[in-house]
């Protein structure tokens, strides 16, 4: 049987403490990110406000699904580059 393990409230803001010329902290359970500096919240931020512009403004399905889909590989593709230690699955620990 796995072993349990406890995360206390300063464990928890350990693993979000990243080194300099990083913006993401990997997420504590499953795949991703979140922004850990005030760079990665900018950017999830312009990424949250182009994404709303481009459904309001633009017209039509599919000039949408491009830009969406534009936005968000971009987006992917600098947090996965800024993440501390990369994407992979976690299961808790660092």
């Amino acid at each position: 049987m796995a072993e349990v393990t406890t995360m206390d409230i300063d464990s928890i803001k350990r693993a979000y403490q990243v080194r300099e010329g990083y913006w993401f902290a990997p997420k504590l359970f499953g795949l991703g990110a979140t922004p850990a500096t005030w760079q990665g919240w900018v950017l999830t931020l312009a990424y949250s406000a182009a994404m709303l512009a481009t459904l309001r403004l633009l017209p039509g399905l599919v000039p949408r699904i491009i830009v969406c889909l534009a936005l968000t590989a971009a987006y992917v593709s600098i947090a996965a580059r800024k993440t501390e230690g990369g994407w992979h699955w976690r299961w808790g620990g660092k």
